[in-house]
């Protein structure tokens, strides 16, 4: 049991989530966090969705790295992806089809999201089940941080609401010269946020700074 949970094993699964953050060092996964990030809600949805893929398929490409041809193998983890998006799709359908609609096509895309297939190719590949569990379960957390934190500033600043309740949009606070800011809406504003949290990351960790 000390095994499952050893010094190495933690830092697989932590990592991820803050010092080698797939967004915010490795920069990747950045077009869906453009785009899903208006609204709270479809962005916490992506971001389960995301944690639960990755941590799946980290573990079947696992289970079964030691009989996949290296010369398909690119195939094989791009079937299993999507066939759990798949599932993933159509479950969010049936329970939480209004967020679905929201999400639209960026849940398909998932299959192509570059740390699901970064983290089959680099990880999964090259260790056991149980750590690749941890490392999809870890970079799912660390990517939907991201979109949480971005969403949560977007619809807060842009429409005044959060997961829907209405938090800014009173007479009180109008009356005092608040307004919605419509810019927080538009996916450039997602960029600058993430530029924001990449700068404070770099500045609080001096390690991840470049050195000249």
């Amino acid at each position: 049991m000390s095994s499952l949970f050893s010094a190495k094993n933690k830092e697989v699964f932590s990592a991820p989530i803050s010092m080698n953050n797939p967004v915010t060092v490795q920069v990747l996964g950045i077009c869906s966090a453009l785009a899903v990030t208006s609204k709270l809600e479809p962005a916490i949805v992506m971001g389960l969705s995301v944690t639960i893929i990755t941590a799946f398929s980290n573990v079947v490409i696992s289970l079964i790295r030691k009989t996949i041809p290296n010369r398909i193998r690119i195939i094989v983890q791009l079937v299993v992806v999507a066939a759990l998006v798949t599932i993933v799709s159509e479950l969010l359908k049936a329970f939480a089809y209004d967020v679905s609609v929201q999400l639209s096509v960026y849940v398909g895309l998932i299959i192509t999201n570059c740390i699901l297939m970064g983290r089959l190719e680099a990880f999964a590949m090259a260790n056991g089940p149980w750590e690749s569990c941890l490392d999809g379960i870890g970079n799912g957390l660390g990517y939907a941080k991201v979109l949480i934190i971005v969403a949560f500033f977007r619809e807060l600043l842009g429409s005044g609401t959060l997961l829907g309740f209405n938090i800014l949009n009173y007479d009180v606070i109008k009356n005092a010269g608040y307004v919605n800011n419509g810019l927080m809406l538009m996916p450039p504003m997602a960029l600058i946020i993430v530029a924001c949290l990449i700068w404070y990351q770099r500045a609080k960790h001096k390690e991840l700074q470049e050195k000249e």
